[in-house]
């Protein structure tokens, strides 16, 4: 397997985040699901610099984006976002869309189920057919119910990626699964061959090793059903504002390059900006955990 990184956990410049990431010994990014921040030609050249290649990206379902919106234009207005991002996929050479359906923070529904999993059906699908034709992949992630009502379980997103189309996946994440899963090795099992990304931070969203989940049993089980793609590390630090903090540096005080829609992402998550220091920290410990098991 490969590792690759989000790059929507601390506020920088793309090129210090990948200046970071191949210091370190990554393989490839997981880039933001802001396309309108990014000039693709611009991007591919940073990645050829530093030898980092797009695995894919990660949606920001954010304010209105919900392809669950009782308004009509609302639902096609999220769509061409995914597409958009799906798009800025493409053009970097990568293979995979982490797509949430519905808003995350809204916890709150606005119709009937019936009418909501029609909704997201025919959304996922509009974008399942820009996806098939450019030779990517869907993965459906499930997040838990404290940012989601809609697709909280591996079952679920599974139900809707078979309900959109064969090739459409999933992306499976521990510190949600951790959360929502009766079995997170049951629910591995069961999405199999449907697969397609995997996000990984521990318990407490921390990096992989420095919180309680079986990391050893987690790898073995994707081992069994055949996943062998990459793991894409997505922690998000919960910050300690009290003097119990054991990391007393870790909170960044004046941020620069956070834009409103980062900063709202962040504190959405129980988050925020944090240090270079800290943020380096975490992410060689992920690699760090996470190097036996890679090739």
């Amino acid at each position: 397997m490969k590792i690759a990184i989000h790059n929507w956990m601390r506020a920088e410049t793309l090129e210090s985040t990948l200046q970071r990431i191949s210091r370190l010994g990554y393989t490839h990014l997981e880039i933001q699901g802001a396309p309108e921040q990014y000039n693709t030609a611009q991007v591919k050249e940073l990645l050829e610099k530093y030898n980092i290649k797009c695995w894919g990206s990660v949606t920001l379902m954010l304010e209105e984006r919900n392809l669950l919106a009782k308004d009509h234009g609302q639902r096609q207005r999220s769509v061409q976002y995914v597409l958009e991002v799906a798009q800025m996929v493409k053009a970097l050479g990568g293979k995979v869309i982490s797509l949430v359906p519905a808003t995350v923070g809204k916890i709150v529904p606005e119709a009937h189920p019936e009418e909501e999993w029609e909704w997201a059906v025919e959304g996922v699908q509009q974008i399942y057919a820009f996806t098939e034709a450019n030779g990517l992949k869907i993965g459906i992630e499930p997040i838990n119910r404290f940012e989601t009502y809609f697709i909280n379980r591996g079952e679920q997103a599974l139900a809707l990626a078979e309900a959109v189309g064969p090739n459409c996946g999933v992306c499976l994440d521990t510190f949600h699964m951790n959360l929502e899963e009766v079995d997170m090795f049951a629910t591995m099992k069961k999405v199999g061959q449907r697969l397609v990304n995997f996000h990984v931070a521990d318990n407490n969203r921390m990096a992989p090793g420095m919180g309680h989940l079986k990391w050893r049993q987690i790898m073995d089980t994707l081992t069994a059903i055949g996943y062998d793609e990459v793991l894409s590390v997505e922690f998000c630090p919960p910050i300690d504002r009290t003097p119990a903090n054991p990391y007393p540096n870790s909170i960044e005080t004046d941020p620069k390059e956070l834009t409103a829609e980062q900063k709202k992402f962040l504190e959405d998550h129980g988050s925020s900006a944090i240090t270079d220091d800290f943020y380096t920290m975490l992410t060689q410990r992920s690699l760090d955990m996470l190097k036996p098991y890679l090739s």
